[in-house]
C-alpha cells in the first residue's frame, strides 16, 4: 500500500479520497475548506496544513481542482507539492484543465526528478461515491503503470488516450459536446413545449431519431426533469470548462462557434446568480421566461 495525498475536496474529489482510503491507502489530505478535511480526517485521513506537506507524506499526490491556475500553484507554487515531494514522487492530476497548462506543469515535475500521470474524470458524484469513474489517462507508461493502484480505487473504466496532457485533452474534448449538447436540448424542449408539445411525446418521438442522446435520456431524468437543480455539476464549473475548450479550439485555428454559443447560456446564468447551481438550472431559466415546465410524469399507456 502507498502514501498517497489528495488535495481538492468537493463534490468528486471528498468521495474519491474516501475510496483510497477504502483501498487500504495511508491518506494525507489538504482542502481550504477545514469541514471538508474534518471529514476525511474522521474517516482515517491526516490533514495536512499546505499542498507542501502533502507532498512530504506521499509518493503520489492527487490534485482534484477548480480551474488551471489552483493546479499550478498547488503543485509549483510557494509551499506547492513539488517543494516537499521526494524525487520519484508522482502526481496524479484529475481535475478538469487544459492540456497545455498539464504539459507545462509535467514538464517542471519532469525536471525535478518527479513525474505526472494526467487522469481527469467522467461520470457524476454518484459514481465517484462507489468508485466507478471513467478514468481518461495520459501519461509517461512507466509512471501510469506505478500508478495504477491508486487510480483503481477510484475509477473502473480507464483508457489510456495517450501521453503527458492527452487525457486532459480527452476531457475537455468530452466536457464540450456533453455541454453543448446540453444547452441545446434545453433550448429545444423548451421550444417544444411553448409550441405545446408535451416532454412524454418529444420523448418518444426523439428516442427513435438522431436527436437522442444521453444528455437527453440519463442526466436530465436525474436532475432537470424532477424539478432538482441541487449542485451536482455546477454551472460555474460547466462554463469554465467550454471556455477552455473554446480558447483550445481557436488556438487550433478552429471556429468556436457552438461552444461560444453554449458558454454564452451558461454566462447568463452565472450573472443571474446561479453559479453554484446545477446545470439544471438552464432549463429552468427558460421555463420561467416562456412560462412552461418540463416535468416527468408517468407514462400512460393507450387503451
Amino acid at each position: 500500500m502507498a502514501n498517497v495525498g489528495f488535495i481538492g475536496l468537493g463534490v468528486m474529489g471528498a468521495p474519491m479520497a474516501l475510496n483510497i482510503l477504502k483501498g487500504g491507502h495511508s491518506l494525507s489530505v489538504f482542502d481550504l475548506n477545514p469541514d471538508a478535511v474534518a471529514r476525511l480526517v474522521e474517516a482515517g485521513a491526516t490533514a495536512c496544513s499546505s499542498p507542501r506537506e502533502v507532498g512530504a507524506a506521499s509518493d503520489f499526490v492527487v490534485t482534484m481542482l477548480p480551474e488551471p491556475r489552483h493546479v499550478r500553484e498547488a503543485i509549483l507554487g510557494k509551499d506547492g507539492v513539488a517543494e516537499g515531494l521526494r524525487k520519484g514522487g508522482i502526481v496524479i492530476e484529475m481535475s478538469t484543465i487544459d492540456p497545455k497548462t498539464s504539459q507545462s506543469v509535467g514538464d517542471e515535475l519532469r525536471k525535478r526528478g518527479m513525474n505526472l500521470v494526467d487522469s481527469p474524470v467522467g461520470k457524476t458524484s454518484e459514481h465517484a461515491v462507489t468508485g466507478t469513474l471513467t478514468l481518461m489517462i495520459g501519461g509517461e507508461p512507466e509512471a501510469i503503470a506505478r500508478a495504477e493502484p491508486v487510480l483503481d480505487c477510484m475509477g473502473n473504466e480507464k483508457y489510456y488516450c495517450g501521453g503527458p496532457g492527452m487525457g486532459h485533452a480527452m476531457k475537455i474534448t468530452n466536457n464540450v459536446l456533453a455541454t453543448t449538447i446540453m444547452v441545446a436540448n434545453t433550448e429545444a424542449l423548451a421550444m417544444g413545449l411553448k409550441c405545446g408539445l408535451t416532454l412524454e411525446l418529444m420523448q418518444s418521438v426523439m428516442k427513435n431519431t438522431m436527436a437522442w442522446n444521453s444528455q437527453f435520456s440519463t442526466a436530465m431524468p436525474k436532475k432537470g426533469f424532477l424539478g432538482d437543480d441541487s449542485p451536482g455539476f455546477a454551472i460555474r464549473l460547466a462554463a469554465k470548462d467550454v471556455r477552455l475548450a473554446c480558447e483550445l479550439e481557436e488556438s487550433l485555428g478552429i471556429p468556436s462557434r457552438i461552444g461560444r454559443g453554449g458558454l454564452a447560456a451558461l454566462d447568463a446564468a452565472i450573472v443571474a446568480g446561479y453559479g453554484d447551481r446545477d446545470t439544471a438550472r438552464l432549463m429552468f431559466m427558460l421555463e420561467e421566461k416562456l412560462g412552461v415546465e418540463a416535468r416527468q410524469q408517468p407514462v400512460k399507456k393507450a387503451g
